[in-house]
């Protein structure tokens, strides 16, 4: 499908229990979301070459990225997740940009390969937050992130330079087999931690 019909497709205004199934489909051409609405869509398997745009877009229903494949940068930079936002298997081969990301419900990244690192400074998570067996060849940020519905990092495998500095992690904590670089993550790697954590 065009990039220009995808956009047309999802400004449609958003019901309950309602999604349009993209499953498996390629983007021809960058996605441009940018600011939009989005009605519930379940884009699972999908292919964006040219990559995605959503800067500041709000994701009113169904939204799941599982298993897509992002050939360029993919663009989330102060959007909003009305619901679970899931991106689980998903290959970015370019930037993955998710500052200032407000997820209303879960955020699930498992497995999850970023080529060329992720920003995810100043994002806000209010279910649980699951990076289960992410890697990253590129550097990430999670600077002034806070998970209050607390973070799953089960062999979770970060760059030593990840950021976490003035992080929160409210709830569980999960940090079995999780590295950063060589070593082990530890709950000393975050700004604060309120709740259980698990080593």
């Amino acid at each position: 499908m065009r990039a220009g019909e995808l956009r047309q497709t999802l400004s449609q205004p958003w019901r309950h229990g309602v999604h349009t199934d993209l499953r498996g489909i390629t983007c021809e051409g960058r996605l441009d979301l940018a600011g939009l609405a989005v009605a519930g869509v379940d884009f699972t398997g999908a292919a964006f070459p040219d990559g995605i745009d959503a800067t500041c877009a709000r994701f009113d229903g169904l939204c799941w990225f599982g298993g897509c494949r992002f050939g360029a940068a993919a663009e989330f930079s102060g959007a909003c997740f009305m619901n679970d936002a899931r991106f689980e298997d998903s290959v970015f081969d370019g930037p993955a940009r998710f500052s200032r990301v407000d997820f209303r419900g879960i955020g699930r990244f498992d497995n999850a390969r970023f080529a060329e690192g992720a920003d995810f400074s100043g994002t806000t998570c209010y279910g649980n937050f699951s990076l289960q067996n992410v890697q990253s060849q590129g550097p990430v940020s999670f600077r002034g992130g806070e998970w209050l519905g607390g973070l799953w990092c089960d062999h979770a495998h970060l760059p030593e330079a990840a950021d976490l500095s003035d992080t929160q992690v409210h709830g569980r904590l999960w940090l079995r087999g999780a590295t950063r670089g060589n070593a082990a993550l530890l709950t000393s790697d975050f700004g604060m931690s309120f709740g259980y954590t698990y080593i």
